[in-house]
């Protein structure tokens, strides 16, 4: 194996993007499985209990979902891929094998280049208000969304409002046949 076939793919510094970033040392093919993400393997319920005083207008974390039951905690026993920026045009991408989840090159990667993957973070029916705010997108693309979120817009509440609607049309409905149907019974009186 050949010196730069060793050399680790990437380094940690500072980022335009966000706090510390990753940054490619050499030129990363793609397809090639850059690193897999670390840490302590914990329930969501321990990750939610870790994490429960943390204010809500804090975005850094370094939790990443692996599937129902399973979430890492990249910031115990985690490496250095908990650095890796999210992107809107990302060059990397999270892959979960096996419930283990490794970051591969999407594209090559030219050194000196940042690493970053679209962090796709999933919303919550008891998101604050100020969710966008707080997951706001700074990675400069071209195409960004403007948020780390996905779906990048807050769904509307159509569903309740049709099924509310819908409720109150059918009870509409039943009013109007009782009325119509007393109406029938005082004429045959």
């Amino acid at each position: 194996m050949t010196a730069a076939a060793k050399a680790p793919y990437f380094k940690v510094r500072r980022s335009k993007v966000h706090g510390l970033g990753a940054f490619a040392t050499r030129r990363i093919r793609k397809g090639a499985r850059i690193a897999e993400y670390v840490g302590e393997r914990v329930s969501h319920a321990e990750a939610d209990r870790r994490y429960e005083t943390k204010s809500d207008d804090d975005n850094h974390t370094f939790l990443f979902i692996v599937d129902r039951g399973i979430v890492i905690d990249g910031g115990v026993g985690g490496n250095d891929s908990r650095f890796i920026n999210h992107g809107c045009d990302p060059n990397c991408e999270s892959v979960i094998e096996d419930r283990r989840v490794f970051v591969e090159a999407l594209r090559t990667i030219q050194p000196g280049e940042e690493l970053k993957y679209d962090y796709s973070i999933g919303r919550d029916d008891d998101d604050p208000e100020n969710v966008d705010e707080i997951y706001a997108c700074r990675c400069g693309a071209s195409n960004c969304r403007g948020t780390m979120l996905w779906p990048a817009k807050r769904p509307k509440k159509r569903a309740k409002k049709k099924a509310a609607a819908k409720k109150k049309a059918v009870a509409k409905k039943k009013a109007a046949k009782k009325k119509s149907a007393k109406k029938k019974a005082a004429k045959k009186k």
